[in-house]
């Protein structure tokens, strides 16, 4: 919904409508009902192009000349205007001479709008479900075998699913979006939020002490908070709208003088929360805001990110004492968009961070603390983590802040003498360094030539020396190893490696036949090692035999050739059978629950039952293989890092693949528990039977991850189960345990994840689950995992 209210021009005549009681037109259905989002639907009276009716109740007409009218159907989505796109939701209008002034006040789908021909199926066991025109499921009550009777609008617009004794199963009230309407709670848990377009959204709810409004960030941002001041009866904490008055409130009485009923409170994309009131002179117009104390720079986004608001103009930050600019406009036309970075901080380049002075200014949430006492403890710290955008230091605290949104500009007679505030930038070699850099170069090119010529010839006879050493190399120093084989014996065996089953960041991986004995060979490219380090390597990798890891056979040292030879696995990797359907059939979740066992006893090998801990670093479905009987190896495992036990971390370069890779990569300080983590991204994509990170979805479905740390928030973790397998769907019990599972294995915090050994245990059903809220799942668009990674990714899909 957008700020003003939604204007519909119904083709239907008012007379009807003047009767001393309330109207019912279609007010409720049964079971077993479809409709369809076509042109079919606009046969009733209160239907019109921007809307096509399902459910409508009519009162009388009120003192004011409003005929209040409530009505569930589909709508023209307001980010829609030529009306392609379509909301199933709940309105709130007027109804007089043909002139239907209507209001959105729930929405099943603001996120996912659906097309024309798209279905609404009040299905035989009670549930309300929402699916695409091209049958995509969207959205649903989950109310199935809850002994539903039937489906109703109420005179107060809430959209009720009813048993057979008329009590409510489901109601659009307990899920409210952005709207709240007369009689309607909002109580402790439930949250309005903004039905933004952008990417920032802001929401209300309801805390122990009052009511708090924040901006959508990690963590949340608080940016007004207003006191309880009474309770309704024995209930919880909650605030209910009732003749224009949010009850429970401290603050002014907003009622309406005339008693209105025809009122509706609104969170807009600003951030104000607004009541309105219906007229049919005019339509919906703000009476009221509960923010209205707030100054207009007090909000998230007046200034967009990075904005200074100066009296309600927006400005990009410059440093103290300095014309230099680090920021520009989003749009030089529209300031209130916000600014962007001039080069975007990196967490790949953290020695070339640096905090720019900000005088004169303020920010509106200081609930952040961090543990330095003093200011350039705090700005060390900031400096030394990368999810640190600003800090804030004053009167002995240092604030944090990993999302900068609208900066207030304050006189500077109100700043104490010791409050600062310091923005965090990425350098770039100034013009005058580029200079300097460009006349040492002139100067010294000859000398650089000279010395260029000089190490390359030092380089080309240590590298003879190195040959002759490593071809002088006795492999019988290394008992145990497996079988080793001849650079052309392996090119024979591959026909000159000419059937690719694919390729990766590591090297190319081939089929092979070894006598009658099928193999795969992987040829390792840009290896840095020795012959003696590589070989020593394969040594510990050669001896690990397990029947949920791939089998490495043998390998190849001549040169610079450093080759690995697999057993070959028949059905190919695990993407194959999970993301596309048109070619294979959805596993059933027997076979799925089989291959999360086998995954997790091959990493429970690795980390705790050999002599040396292996922590894989590339766990994903392209790198998990199927038998002939569907059993699960994990490949990929060789050269990858040894940790001695005695060792609790080891340091490392950063490698996988976007997306799987966990939060701990952003310090370079990971355990095993990386591993873990990938495990439970490889779980959901499992259950869901789609990418991690999908870019054909849109843009708020991109990232599997964010979806699952919402349907958890909102109990919605049911949505997510794949829908293309029935079996699934008569498993969901199972199904939701074990994504609670996975959530288990994707807490920010590595310490908080299980080990391998307990997620068996999980698995065998001789150890609980231990649960936790949604809110200690990271957003991966603010995990530099989902963005940083090595250059290729593994792409290995087929049989090997």
């Amino acid at each position: 919904m957008g700020p003003a209210a939604l204007f519909i021009v119904l083709a239907a005549a008012a007379p009807l409508l003047l009767a001393a009681q309330s109207l019912e037109y279609n007010s409720t259905a049964k079971p077993s009902t479809t409709w369809i989002n076509n042109n079919n639907l606009s046969a009733d009276t209160f239907s019109h192009q921007d809307v096509r009716s399902i459910l409508t109740i009519v009162q009388p007409r009120a003192h004011s000349g409003v005929v209040p009218t409530m009505t569930a159907g589909f709508y023209c989505a307001p980010s829609s205007p030529d009306c392609e796109e379509f909301l199933f939701a709940v309105s709130f209008g007027d109804y007089l001479e043909n002139l239907y002034n209507s209001q959105i006040v729930w929405s099943a789908n603001m996120a996912r709008p659906v097309r024309e021909n798209a279905t609404l199926e009040f299905t035989k066991d009670g549930n309300l479900v929402l699916r695409d025109a091209d049958g995509t499921h969207v959205w649903s009550s989950n109310s199935s075998g809850r002994s539903v009777h039937g489906m109703k609008i109420t005179e107060t617009c809430n959209l009720v699913l009813f048993d057979h004794k008329n009590a409510t199963v489901w109601q659009s009230f307990a899920h409210p979006t952005d709207t709240m309407v007369p009689g309607q709670s909002l109580v402790e848990g439930m949250r309005l939020v903004t039905a933004s377009t952008s990417a920032t959204n802001m929401y209300i709810t309801v805390v122990p002490d009052g009511l708090a409004a924040y901006v959508e960030s990690t963590p949340p941002q608080l940016y007004f908070v207003q006191e309880l001041v009474s309770r309704i009866g024995n209930d919880p904490t909650s605030v209910t709208l009732i003749n224009g008055s949010l009850y429970g409130m401290s603050g002014p009485n907003i009622a309406s003088p005339r008693g209105q009923s025809t009122q509706c409170m609104r969170l807009d994309s600003d951030g104000h929360l607004r009541l309105y009131e219906l007229s049919n002179y005019s339509g919906w117009k703000v009476v009221y805001d509960i923010m209205e104390t707030m100054n207009v720079c007090d909000y998230p986004t007046v200034c967009g990110e990075y904005g200074i608001c100066t009296g309600g103009q927006c400005t990009c930050p410059l440093e103290n004492n300095s014309s230099s600019s680090y920021f520009k406009p989003v749009d030089e036309r529209k300031t209130n968009l916000g600014c962007t970075p001039l080069t975007e901080v990196s967490c790949q380049d953290i020695r070339h961070h640096r905090l720019l002075t900000i005088p004169g200014i303020s920010y509106f949430d200081y609930s952040h603390i961090g543990n330095a006492t003093t200011v350039d403890a705090c700005k060390q710290a900031c400096l030394k983590n990368c999810s640190c955008m600003a800090v804030s230091f004053g009167a002995g605290q240092c604030v944090w802040l990993t999302k900068v949104f609208s900066i207030r500009s304050i006189q500077s007679e109100t700043i104490g003498s010791e409050s600062s505030f310091y923005l965090k930038v990425q350098l770039n070699p100034s013009n005058e360094n580029k200079r300097k850099l460009m006349l040492g170069a002139t100067l010294g090119a000859v000398t650089a030539l000279i010395l260029l010529v000089i190490v390359v010839a030092l380089y080309l006879q240590r590298m003879r020396k190195y040959e002759d050493k490593d071809e002088e190399f006795d492999f019988d120093q290394f008992p145990g190893l497996p079988t080793r084989f001849s650079f052309e014996m392996l090119r024979e065996c591959t026909q000159g490696f000419i059937k690719k089953l694919g390729e990766g960041g590591f090297g190319s991986v081939f089929e092979g036949k070894l006598g009658e004995e099928r193999v795969a060979v992987k040829r390792l490219e840009g290896a840095k090692q020795g012959k003696k380090e590589f070989v020593a390597e394969v040594e510990t990798i050669g001896s690990i035999e397990h029947i949920n890891l791939v089998k490495l056979i043998g390998f190849c040292a001549e040169k610079s050739e450093r080759l690995l030879v697999y057993e070959y696995v028949s059905r190919g990797s695990l993407d194959r059978w999970i993301y596309y359907r048109h070619t294979n059939v959805p596993l059933d979740w027997f076979t799925r629950c089989m291959i999360i066992m086998d995954i997790a006893k091959g990493l429970c090998y690795l980390h705790e039952d050999c002599r040396r801990k292996i922590a894989h670093l590339d766990i994903k479905p392209q790198n998990i293989l199927l038998d002939d009987n569907f059993n699960a190896k994990v490949a990929d495992f060789g050269l990858c890092k040894l940790i001695n036990r005695d060792e609790s971390k080891v340091v490392t370069m950063m490698r996988g693949t976007p997306g799987y890779l966990a939060p701990e990569w952003l310090t370079s300080r990971i355990t095993e528990k990386v591993d873990v983590y990938s495990f439970g991204v490889v779980i959901m994509e499992i259950i869901s039977g789609r990418k991690n990170i999908d870019n054909s979805q849109p843009e708020v479905s991109v990232q599997l991850i964010n979806i699952l740390r919402e349907k958890a928030r909102n109990n919605q973790l049911i949505d997510l189960i794949d829908k293309h397998s029935d079996d699934m769907v008569l498993h969901q019990e199972e199904v939701l345990q074990m994504m609670k599972l996975a959530i288990w294995c994707l807490q920010y915090d590595s310490i908080q994840r299980p080990s391998m050994s307990i997620v068996i245990k999980v698995l065998e059903g001789t150890t609980h689950i231990e649960t936790f809220d949604a809110d200690s799942i990271m957003f991966v668009q603010d995990n530099p995992s989902a963005y940083s990674a090595p250059s290729q990714a593994s792409i290995l899909s087929g049989p090997r």
